[in-house]
């Protein structure tokens, strides 16, 4: 395979040790995300944190990484990708320290925070300098395939090492480990990834600011409508906020000369719908990550750890499935390889939706997950690659900083949806484990259904629309 950067071919060596650095950085914010999970517990008694607290370990966090994404994303194409791509990993690692030597809940939810930024800065980069790196074709193929194989293995290994180290280590473990990994990224990011051009220009400062503050109401309304009901004022408040905020940064970039977010990445009706159906594929598996970890938990009663190695039945196929895509995207094309992907997934947790208090592991979980595991191998290349197909090399920092805003708000709106669900699904003064079990097979079928609205549109947007294309391509060589 050979790689050109700046008009210079490099080695396929070269090429691979760009593609493990942007790889393992990306995969280190995943697991990241994840490994808070299993340690809640323990993080939650060593440190005192309320009921109400400790839901914001995970939303301090996302607040600031789904509302700086794009700010993010901009910066990378005005000052460079690369020096983006090293400060954000250089924020995030010392953030993973602070978190690690955390004395107090105020402390670890700033740390938190910081974290999100670093998050929000390196996260676009890891996409965008996969696209100015590798060519479309075969070669970027490959490098989405491992992306997406980072981003789906990456949840439940965060699972698994969150439970190793709640159960035998401490859970400031996971995020001391991201010191050593931190430091040798940065170092190989610096001798082997080419610095892209910069592009010469201002921050749009009037757009950066009404898109931070309309994401970050958008996500705190959500997360805050999960934790109090949809009739709380604070929560109705932050939404209609982030609606009015969002409404005047479309008008904004609409009018200025160098939009942070170029809205001639939306005119694509395939990319427009790979973000839709980005959205709409996270607001299901979401609710798959966080409730089947309450399920193995609360109903079947496995520790941590357990907890964490139930996964495994998700992850295998997963890196299987992600491993074999670019053959397969070769002989069947990438659009059947979603539309797989999202049948897949649809089926695994409408089957998760019939498990109850009395189910067995082995015969109503692992199977199902099997399923999701091979379909969101299958699904999230494809979808990834077009929600960036086609754009312009400047406009690729702002196409991966969409995708990743998808990614964010995607979650955040499903979970939001989903904790609701779960609640409501719960009989009046009712607590025990068959309760639990059914108030999470409601969740699951809620999902199910929200994979097959991104089914649909993934048919509609990205599928139809290009068999049209290439259709009128054939009757024009003929």
């Amino acid at each position: 395979m050979i790689m050109t950067v700046s008009g210079t071919q490099l080695p396929s060596r070269s090429a691979n040790t760009v593609l493990a650095i942007i790889v393992a950085s990306y995969l280190m914010i995943v697991v990241d995300i994840s490994i808070v999970i299993t340690g809640l517990p323990r993080i939650q008694a060593a440190l005192g944190f309320t009921s109400a607290q400790l839901s914001w370990v995970t939303n301090a966090y996302t607040l600031a990484f789904g509302g700086l994404l794009l700010l993010g994303a901009r910066a990378g194409d005005i000052l460079g990708r690369r020096r983006m791509f090293i400060v954000g990993l250089s924020l995030f690692t010392a953030a993973s320290v602070a978190i690690g030597f955390a004395p107090s809940v105020s402390w670890l939810l700033i740390a938190r925070a910081i974290q999100g930024v670093g998050a929000a800065v390196l996260a676009p980069s890891t996409l965008a300098l996969l696209s100015t790196h590798f060519a479309e074709g075969p070669a970027r193929t490959r490098a989405l395939s491992l992306y997406a194989a980072a981003a789906g293995v990456g949840a439940t290994l965060g699972l698994v090492l969150g439970g190793l180290f709640a159960d035998l280590l401490s859970w400031r473990a996971g995020f001391f480990i991201n010191l050593p990994i931190g430091l040798l990224l940065i170092v190989t990011a610096r001798r082997h990834i080419d610095e892209t051009p910069r592009h010469s220009g201002r921050f749009d400062v009037t757009g950066a600011v009404t898109s931070t503050l309309g994401m970050t109401a958008l996500v705190y309304g959500l997360v805050r409508a999960a934790d109090s009901g949809w009739n709380d004022a604070p929560a109705q408040a932050a939404l209609a906020g982030g609606v009015l905020m969002t409404a005047a940064f479309v008008w904004i970039e609409r009018r200025v000369s160098q939009p942070i977010l170029p809205l001639r990445l939306l005119a694509s009706r395939e990319r427009a719908g790979a973000y839709l159906a980005r959205m709409l594929f996270l607001g299901g598996s979401v609710g798959f990550w966080f409730f089947s970890t309450q399920f193995l938990q609360g109903v079947l009663h496995l520790r941590p750890l357990q907890a964490g190695l139930a996964f495994l039945p998700v992850t295998l196929p997963n890196f299987a499935s992600a491993m074999v895509v670019p053959k397969l995207a070769r002989r069947f094309g990438n659009e059947r390889l979603l539309l797989v992907g999202l049948l897949l997934g649809v089926v695994g947790l409408f089957w998760l939706g019939q498990a109850d208090a009395h189910s067995s592991y082995w015969t109503g979980i692992a199977p199902p997950m099997v399923l999701i595991g091979l379909g969101q191998g299958l699904l999230l290349g494809p979808l990834t690659a077009a929600g960036v197909m086609g754009v312009a090399r400047e406009d690729a920092g702002a196409a991966s900083g969409l995708v990743n805003v998808a990614h964010q708000l995607g979650g955040a709106l499903g979970l939001g949806v989903l904790v609701l669900v779960f609640a409501s699904a719960a009989p009046v003064g009712a607590h025990d484990s068959a309760t639990l079990a059914h108030q999470i097979a409601a969740v699951m079928d809620v999902a199910a259904v929200l994979l097959g609205l991104a089914l649909m549109v993934s048919w509609c947007f990205i599928v139809l629309p290009q068999r049209r294309s290439q259709t009128q391509q054939q009757e024009a060589l003929s």
